[in-house]
């Protein structure tokens, strides 16, 4: 009974000593976390309306977020009584370990600043990068998030992006579609760059400006082939590269122009 009574005394004599030192550091980090939320929606607010970048808007809300929770954590450390000078010289140290730990993840945090500072690329361009071809989803701390094609999600480090080539299609806001049309050496050269000329100015994605082009580019085996080349708006690519190649083949059909089949494709007549 005494030795319940003893426990009894110890425990209240450490609610009495920590318990306001606790109840105070809970209650600073509920008023700190409601006070960074409204300095990040603050922040973005401010951000909307300079019309800063919306990559640069996202990767410095993250940082600001997180330095303010990191602050206020050494704060409510500090309240319970942990003296600072040493949790920092721990944090140092553990910081130092992480960081040898972590070079590739640091190396991924310094190109993210980089990409921020001279926006090789920005949301929604359509580049290429590490082997990657895809639209710009979203641009991280530590990776970029690019949507391809295939509508597959492709995450690439921001230190292999800094580093790397970069090829950005939607930098100039145009883009040229190179597709090769091939017809036989008995038709008439002026009229088949007539066809397949009209069927790029009859297509509404094809721009005007620059001109589309139709030109021999070469005397092949069975053909000869006319690079056939519009330029349309990045999003439209895929759609006027397929139309190009449809709409050429009935275009020159209407208008009995041959192309020839390749030489591996052979034809079997009966009799």
């Amino acid at each position: 009974m005494e030795k319940a009574q003893e426990w009894m005394n110890y425990g209240l004599d450490l609610a009495k000593e920590f318990g306001p030192k606790l109840l105070t550091a809970i209650l600073i980090y509920i008023i700190g976390s409601w006070i960074i939320k409204k300095i990040s929606g603050a922040t973005k607010n401010v951000m909307s309306k300079s019309k800063y970048d919306e990559s640069l808007q996202k990767f410095l809300l993250n940082l600001i977020s997180w330095s303010l929770k990191v602050f206020l954590i050494i704060i409510v450390i500090s309240r319970l009584g942990v003296d600072v000078t040493t949790f920092a010289a721990v944090i140092a140290a553990a910081g130092l370990a992480i960081g040898l730990a972590l070079q590739g993840s640091l190396s991924n945090f310094a190109g993210g600043v980089l990409l921020m500072i001279f926006k090789p690329y920005r949301i929604g361009d359509l580049i290429e990068a590490q082997g990657v071809l895809g639209v710009v989803k979203e641009i991280e701390i530590f990776t970029t998030k690019l949507t391809t094609p295939e509508n597959k999600l492709a995450i690439v480090p921001n230190g292999a992006m800094a580093n790397g080539n970069i090829v950005n299609y939607s930098a100039e806001g145009k883009i040229r579609v190179d597709t090769v049309i091939g017809v036989g050496y008995g038709e008439d050269i002026k009229q088949t760059k007539e066809v397949l000329l009209n069927v790029l100015t009859s297509n509404p994605q094809v721009l005007r400006d620059p001109v589309p082009s139709v030109n021999v580019m070469e005397l092949a085996d069975s053909s000869v082939n006319f690079a056939v080349r519009p330029f349309c708006r990045p999003e439209d690519y895929w759609d006027v590269y397929f139309a190009t190649y449809e709409n050429c083949k009935i275009a020159l059909d209407n208008a009995g122009i041959e192309i020839p089949y390749p030489h591996s494709v052979e034809i079997h007549k009966e009799g």
